[in-house]
């Protein structure tokens, strides 16, 4: 099963930086992985959806971190 992550964020985002630096290095080299990133300033309403509170993982299509990513938090919800 390829569990899909998706990174919601915007360029120039200092956090967003440090969620995508967390995601990549629990990703590595695990095949089981799809990461994906999306930057809501691209669309309206991910930009209304979002706002300020970026960055925003989801793993699964579920929200699971906001702000800030935990790496073993994130390590534990791909190993489910």
């Amino acid at each position: 099963m390829t569990h899909r992550v998706v990174v919601y964020g915007r360029e120039h985002c200092h956090l967003c930086e440090r969620a995508h630096e967390t995601v990549d290095a629990v990703a590595g080299d695990r095949t089981d992985v799809a990461v994906e990133t999306v930057d809501v300033d691209t669309d309206p309403a991910l930009r209304d959806a979002y706002g300020d509170r970026v960055p925003v993982v989801t793993v699964g299509g579920e929200e699971a971190f906001e702000l800030r990513v935990d790496a073993d938090e994130l390590r534990a919800l791909l190993d489910e």
